[in-house]
Order: C-alpha cells, then sequence, then structure tokens
C-alpha cells in the first residue's frame, strides 16, 4: 500500500522510515493546498495541524487508514470515516509514567529545596537553615484527579510511604485492592495535604479549580503541584496564597496563557496557537522570579522514550492496519 506521513520530524523520521522505507514523508501540513498531490495514497499518518476534514478527505479516493500521532482526533471527520469505511488509530497513551516521574521531581525539588542549594553553591554562600527541607515518608499527598497519569503518582507515592487522598469522578477498584488511600472532597484534600498534585484536563468545569475562594482552605505551609493544565488555578489566586504564607511553595510545569495547548508534543512543533492574555502574563512573570516557586518549560512529557512511544505505536497501528488486525482504532 502507498503511505505518506505528513508534518515530520526530525526526532521520529529516523524510525518511520526504517519501517517504511518506500513511504512518503513531509514535513509539511495535508490541506487543501497539497491534498491533489496524494490521490492514489491508501495510508496516512499525521500530527494535530494536518486538515482531515471532509472537505479534504473526499479528495483522497483511495484511502483506507488513517494513523494520527497524536491522543486527540479532533481534526479529523470521523462521522465521514465511518461512512467511507476509513479505519482510523491514535496514539492512546504514551507518557503517563513520564509525567509522574516529572511530577516527583518537582515534588522533591520543591520539598528538598534542591534549586536553593544549588544557588548558595552557586553563589559560594552557605546557610543550612535556609535549605532545610522535609520528608516524604508518612507526609499526605492530595491527588486530584486519578486518571492514568494520577493513578501512576499514586502508586510512586505509595513507594514513599506517603499517606494518600483523592478527589476524582470515577473510582478504581484495581488500585483500591492494591493500594491504600482515601477517597475525599476537593475541599477536605486542599485542608488535609501537605502536597497536592493536579492531573485534569482543563475543561469549562475544571478551569481555575484552584482559585481565590478554596485556596484558603489549604494546610498552611503545604505545597501545589501542576503538570496538568495552567488554567487549573488561578495565577492571582496563587500568588496570594504565596505572599500570605498559606502555601510554603509550588511547582508548575504549565502556564496559564497555555490554554490553547491540546496536545503536549505540540510543544515541539513551534506551532503553538492563541493570543496570550498579557494580564496573566504578568502575573506568571511575578510567578517566575518567586523565591517559592519552581516554573518548568511544559517539559514532563518530554523523554526519550515517551516520544519513541508515539513513533513506535504509530508504527505498531499501520502494522497491524496491513495485517487485517487494526489496533488503537477510534473509528
Amino acid at each position: 500500500m502507498k503511505i505518506a506521513f505528513f508534518e515530520v520530524k526530525s526526532w521520529e523520521k529516523a524510525k518511520l522510515k526504517r519501517a517504511f522505507p518506500q513511504a512518503i514523508f513531509e514535513t509539511k501540513e495535508l490541506d487543501e493546498n497539497t491534498v491533489s498531490q496524494y490521490q492514489d495514497v491508501e495510508v496516512i499518518s499525521t500530527f494535530i495541524y494536518s486538515d482531515l476534514s471532509k472537505r479534504i478527505l473526499q479528495n483522497l479516493p483511495k484511502l483506507k487508514f488513517i494513523a494520527t500521532r497524536s491522543t486527540g482526533f479532533d481534526h479529523i471527520d470521523v462521522n465521514f470515516c465511518k461512512e467511507k469505511g476509513i479505519q482510523v488509530s491514535n496514539v492512546p497513551e504514551y507518557g503517563s509514567r513520564t509525567v509522574a516521574e516529572f511530577t516527583f521531581a518537582l515534588i522533591l525539588s520543591l520539598t528538598k529545596k534542591i534549586p536553593q542549594g544549588i544557588a548558595q553553591m552557586k553563589q559560594i554562600r552557605f546557610n543550612h537553615a535556609e535549605i532545610r527541607g522535609i520528608d516524604l515518608f508518612g507526609k499526605i499527598l492530595g491527588i486530584v484527579g486519578l486518571g492514568k497519569i494520577g493513578s501512576e503518582v499514586l502508586k510512586i507515592a505509595s513507594s514513599f510511604g506517603m499517606k494518600i487522598l483523592v478527589h476524582t469522578r470515577s473510582r478504581k477498584k484495581e488500585l483500591e485492592e492494591r493500594y491504600k488511600f482515601e477517597y475525599v472532597t476537593l475541599e477536605t484534600l486542599l485542608s488535609r495535604s501537605d502536597i497536592v498534585t493536579l492531573h485534569l484536563p482543563l475543561t469549562p468545569q475544571t478551569r481555575h479549580i484552584i482559585n481565590s475562594k478554596n485556596i484558603k482552605l489549604f494546610k498552611k505551609g503545604s505545597y501545589l503541584i501542576n503538570t496538568a493544565r495552567g488554567g487549573l488555578i488561578e495565577t492571582k489566586a496563587l500568588l496570594c496564597a504565596l505572599e500570605e504564607g498559606v502555601l510554603a511553595g509550588a511547582a508548575l510545569d504549565v502556564l496559564e496563557e497555555e490554554d490553547d495547548l491540546k496536545e503536549e508534543v505540540e510543544v515541539l512543533t513551534g506551532k503553538i496557537k492563541g493570543s496570550l492574555d498579557y494580564k496573566e502574563l504578568v502575573l506568571n512573570h511575578i510567578l517566575l522570579n518567586h523565591p517559592k516557586v519552581i516554573i518548568t518549560p511544559h517539559n514532563a512529557f518530554n523523554t526519550k522514550e515517551a516520544l519513541d512511544r508515539i513513533t513506535l505505536t504509530t508504527i505498531e497501528n499501520i502494522n497491524s492496519f496491513l495485517q487485517g488486525v487494526p489496533k488503537n482504532t477510534v473509528v
């Protein structure tokens, strides 16, 4: 079958080319300006910027299979695909453990005051009272959202000997049978936890789930971690909580102006879209230089292994289709 890859990045090209040496590899997107060149293609693989609407897909008469190299598939007209018998596969998961590990890297950096210790060494100025940390063993970790990433965080926290509170929409029996933790309301979780970590998608319901009203419920001297979406936290409320001593620190891999981000790997494409809210940008600039805050550049997902999983899952998806046993199908 004739296969074409679009939006191909340097970190994936070699593996894709090794798996499908006869395929077409394009750095550009598939859209109305390029689709006429690929009318004999039977399998296509894109990221999220290609336009796979009915308007485009109806110009690919031989198309049988789409392998999107993303978790989301909003860029694909799935109804048209169903109508025409075009199968679609995605990459359902590639970085849950990766992000969970990064979450704990941030927790350890905050609670052990690692950045402050590094700063002292660089300044040849030593004051161990300023860099005195706390143990994680026996501390209460509050996990907001028990999806794939939250579940991995729970497993790591258990190995640290932490007590765990969970606020989530749906319960997970398999985790309940293996690990000790307690389901609680958000208010209870905030008031009892030594460390709170967020693992939720950004929706109208979850936007500012941490806000000026409930941030005062946090246990005094606790920590807040966010590796999910910046819009989960009201930035002004976070700043006030830090200034008033409600929170001892915060670690953020995401900021509120990143709300238009749909896929983590978009960070690597240079095509993140959407206008910035300059008020939020100023507030985040204050956070960037705040002594109690660690900010990283949306990097929790970014490991060699996670990116390899995207590529390898895509290869498996295409090979499975070619063998007549498609996997990870959404259509």
